[in-house]
């Protein structure tokens, strides 16, 4: 039997659509499935922070809303960096 007075800590479940990678990738395949040029809408989001450039469909809007702009604009630059000069 644990002891009373010591604190659970809780891990949170990872899975792809929880990163910055997945959601992502997930807001991409929402916008696209919306008819919305994806590539637009994800750069007026980065660059207002006004989430109305994401659809709610799928539940794009909430997922994006969970990382800070910063960390989208990280993962996008590395993505980019990496793939044109890692090679």
């Amino acid at each position: 039997m644990s002891n009373l007075t010591d604190t659970t800590k809780l891990h949170p479940i990872r899975d792809s659509r929880s990163t910055a990678k997945g959601i992502l990738e997930h807001v991409y395949r929402a916008l696209q499935a919306k008819g919305y040029d994806p590539i637009t809408q994800i750069t007026g989001f980065i660059l207002t922070g006004d989430p109305t450039y994401i659809t709610s469909f799928n539940n794009a809007r909430s997922m994006i809303c969970r990382l800070e702009r910063d960390e989208i604009l990280e993962e996008l630059v590395y993505f980019y960096l990496t793939e044109h000069f890692d090679k």
